[in-house]
């Protein structure tokens, strides 16, 4: 009996992994939340800000709500979900949603197979990470891009 291929196996398109996000593999490109005005001032953010920096790059890129802003790193993708207009807001589902369609489209026009993040939207933003996971799977759906989640 042939194998199935592992698309038909529920949750394939997500791993979990505890540890530190930043010990992903290199070949990954990671992708977090932030704001329009690119504080990243608290969680996670703050530690992408110091590990990447960037932010001038990243505020002349001009993104709003529901769209990505992008850092190259040692041929890395850095991805900064652009999920609510400012530091002090939080983010609703729908825009996460936008984020994540525009952060799949830059994927795909650049190759991107492998994507590393935290609970996206799940920290301080206050998102329910069944439904941002819905949302994820649902996003990536069609195609060949795995996710991994990292949990401390």
């Amino acid at each position: 009996m042939a194998d199935s291929p592992k698309e038909d196996t529920e949750e394939s398109r997500i791993t979990y992994v505890k540890g530190d996000l930043f010990s992903c593999p290199k070949t990954d490109s990671l992708a977090h939340c932030i704001s329009e005005d690119c504080r990243m001032g608290a969680g996670i953010a703050v530690l992408f800000k110091k590990k990447f920096g960037g932010v001038q790059e990243l505020l002349s890129q001009q993104k709003k709500t529901g769209e990505v802003a992008v850092l190259k790193r040692d041929g890395q993708y850095i991805y900064y979900l652009i999920t609510k207009k400012r530091a002090s807001h939080k983010p609703t589902y729908e825009n996460l949603q936008k984020s994540l369609e525009a952060m799949k489209t830059h994927c795909l026009q650049n190759g991107v197979t492998n994507l590393s993040m935290p609970r996206i939207g799940c920290g301080l933003d206050g998102l329910q990470w069944e439904n941002v996971s819905t949302i994820l799977e649902e996003v990536f759906e069609a195609t060949d891009i795995q996710i991994t989640v990292y949990t401390l």
